[in-house]
This record gives C-alpha cells, structure tokens and sequence, in this order.
C-alpha cells in the first residue's frame, strides 16, 4: 500500500546550515503521530516540507505517491493542511469568514463558494464543535477557541493530512486536555494526523506513533512506549533524567505508574 506520507532522503539547508540529511519515514493514512526533538530540531521545518512550502534541496517528499516538489500550491493545499503556531489576522474576520478560506484551493475561476464549499465549511465546524462561535471576530477568542478555529480552517480544505505545529502551546492544562480531545476525534473520523509536540506527556493515550528527531540519532519512529523511554530520551535531549525529573516523571506516565 501507498503510504500517505513519505520522505526519501530527504535533505534540506538554511542560510548554508544543514537541518535534515537524509531523512527518510514514512507515515499511512490514519495514523495519529507525534513529532518532537529539542527545540531547533527542525520539526517545524518538517512539516512545512511536508505541506510543500518548502522543497528539498535533495531528496523526496511524496504525498499518495506524487512527489510535493512536483504539485503547485493549489494541488498540495488540497491534500495536506498545516496549521501554524500563530495566524495573524491583521482584519476583524468572524470565525465563519475565516474558515471559509480554507476553501480556497477548491475555488473556481469565479471564486465564489458552491453548495460544496458550503457544506465543507459546516462540516469542519461542526467536527470542531464551534458552532456557537461562527459569528465572532476571531482576535477577540481565547487561545483555545483561536486554535480550534485554525484547525477547523485546516479542516476545511478537506485534506488528507493534517499537520499541526505546536497545537497546544500557551494553552492552560484545561485547554490542553480539551484539544487533545478533539485530536482523538478527528482521527477518529479518519483525519491522518502528524503534530510537533512540546509537552512529552501529553502524548501517550492520544498518538499511536511517535517521530524523534535527535540531533546524533537522525530519525527514530515507533510506539509511544518504545521511544519515550529514559535512555532514549536523555540522548535526543542532552537531558539526564537523573537532574532532570521531568524525564522520569514521562516514563512513569508511559508505564501507567503515574500521572
């Protein structure tokens, strides 16, 4: 079977500093995976070769198959969504006026909504449970309502993948367990998802596999409980758990030892 997602060697630079050597994973549809490494690993970078912002400077990235550096824009947009950090809004758009855009890759010459359109814009409110928020200007929502509307835009493009950066920073424990929620929800609706995740412990009992990026180990993927393990761990973070007990505290989470 195709997978859905799949990086080939896939190297890439930035200002003549190298930030992925042959990477190389692949990921099928319907998984929900978790991608994290310390910060500057390029886990952001990533995803944006992922959604076909950027191209490998060698290398391939393939979604379904076709290679990213091979579609235009409008062609990537309509089978992968990535949903930034931040989503300056310098207007004051409503909700439903911004989750209209996510149609744009599907608009015709014209660039008027269809009864399609319409009904993918319901559709993506409706799974993000934002209904009662449609009619709000988007500056004015709280950080966990914002990040329920951007996912609910990503959403409306209706893709086969869905890519989220960082989703629950700044966000309280409350927020956090709220769209962890709905994360399992729309995976389970058949939504692929591949999120960069800060937080170690919030990923066990919602991500079926994780993506490590180590700056000496490359890439390891597998099971929660097979890479977030303390030796593990330590190494992609130079981080002994033995002066750091956030470490030990994951791998209790992992074993169910603690919470």
């Amino acid at each position: 079977m195709i997978p859905l997602l799949k990086f080939s060697q896939a190297c890439f630079s930035y200002a003549g500093r190298s930030i992925f050597e042959d990477l190389s994973f692949t990921l099928a549809k319907g998984e929900c995976a978790a991608l994290i490494g310390q910060n500057g690993i390029g886990k952001t970078t990533l995803l944006r070769l992922a959604a076909g912002i950027v191209r490998c400077s060698a290398g391939s990235v393939s979604l379904e198959g076709r290679e990213v550096q091979r579609l235009s824009r409008t062609e990537a947009a309509r089978l992968v969504a990535i949903i930034p950090q931040q989503v300056d809004v310098p207007f004051a758009f409503t909700v439903e006026q911004i989750i209209e855009q996510g149609r744009t890759p599907h608009l015709g010459f014209w660039g008027g909504l269809t009864v399609a359109d319409r009904k993918a814009v319901e559709r993506a409110i409706e799974l993000t449970d934002i209904g009662y928020l449609r009619g709000r200007i988007f500056n004015e929502l709280s950080g966990g309502e914002r990040q329920r509307v951007k996912i609910a835009l990503g959403l409306a493009q209706e893709p086969q993948l869905l890519l989220l950066d960082e989703p629950t920073q700044s966000l309280d424990i409350g927020r956090q367990l709220e769209l962890l929620d709905l994360i399992r929800f729309l995976n389970q609706t058949g939504v692929t998802i591949l999120a960069a995740m800060h937080d170690l412990q919030l990923i066990q009992g919602t991500f079926s596999s994780v993506l490590l990026l180590s700056p000496d180990q490359g890439l390891l993927q597998g099971r929660p409980s097979d890479v977030l393990k303390p030796k593990i761990l330590e190494r992609a973070f130079n981080c002994p758990p033995r002066q750091h007990p956030v470490l030990i505290a994951e791998n209790r989470f992992q074993e169910g030892t603690a919470v």
